[in-house]
């Protein structure tokens, strides 16, 4: 028998994190394992209420349990706000080709993220550092509104400590008290790169206006269109490419993305929104 690709895969909430006054992360155990690249997306499912897509934020080396990080920005993700661990809930896919991990090998791979845009990067992040050997740097830029926005807090000296080609930088938009640390958007971050841009790679995940403003930096900093990966992760719906909602010119994004080489997109007419 053909197994229906709509029918969701039943899970459980095993635990819930929260993050920030805004962001939780939801630890998922589903029925079956699920192997999925850094990158890729699922559809979950709150029964009764609906499904929406969301990148896991886990290690895709570990099948028998996801972790996904949720905003709480609309319908569904209040519904996933106010479950409790033990909740069941439904996982379809995975979706989407993830990142080219493949064509980062042997390089130095910068790391952009905002806000929530984080967690989709936490699962590259994951798989870069379980293999940090192959790759000749990992840097990861973060940035966040304010220090209670910042996300995975507890886990960025871990990251640094996983190997010595690793390193993490952060910053605010705007100074708050206590905060001693780098002030400004996250662009500013890339003012004094140090990084061989002849041998790198930027992947971005964020707000779309970030994206725009992340790119733009990434060019004048003298990055190549086909060094550039971004994480268009929006109006994506059925995951398949069937209901055309998240078509980004002649591409849709749940089927050839959600993370686009910039080099394909860069002259479709507001690719940004």
């Amino acid at each position: 028998m053909i197994e229906n690709p709509y029918y969701p895969i039943d899970s459980v909430v095993e635990d819930i994190i929260t993050e920030t006054p805004t962001i939780k992360t939801f630890v998922l155990k589903p029925s079956r394992p699920i192997k999925f690249k850094a990158g890729q997306f699922m559809q979950l499912t709150v029964p009764g209420v609906g499904e929406a897509p969301f990148t896991p934020s886990s290690s895709p080396n570990v099948e028998d349990k996801m972790e996904i990080t949720i905003l709480r920005t609309g319908k569904v993700t209040e519904a996933l706000h106010e479950l409790e661990p033990g909740a069941k809930v439904g996982l379809r896919g995975p979706y989407g080709k993830g990142y080219p991990v493949d064509k980062m090998k042997g390089k130095e791979v910068l790391i952009v993220g905002g806000g929530v845009g984080l967690a989709p990067l936490r699962s590259l992040i994951y798989c870069l550092i379980e293999d940090a050997s192959k790759y000749k740097r990992i840097s990861i830029k973060y940035g966040a509104k304010n220090p209670e926005e910042l996300c995975f807090k507890r886990q960025y000296d871990e990251w640094t400590r996983a190997a010595g080609n690793v390193d993490f930088t952060n910053t605010i938009d705007v100074p708050a008290p206590g905060w001693n640390g780098r002030v400004g958007l996250v662009t500013t971050l890339l003012d004094d790169l140090d990084i061989d841009i002849s041998d790198s790679i930027a992947v971005s995940c964020g707000p779309q206006i970030m994206l725009k403003f992340v790119t733009l930096k990434l060019l004048d900093c003298g990055y190549e269109p086909p060094q550039i990966y971004l994480s268009m992760n929006r109006k994506m719906s059925c995951g398949m490419g069937k209901c055309g909602r998240c078509n980004v010119g002649p591409y849709y994004l749940c089927v050839d993305g959600p993370d686009m080489c910039y080099d394909k997109i860069k002259d479709i007419p507001n690719v940004f929104g």
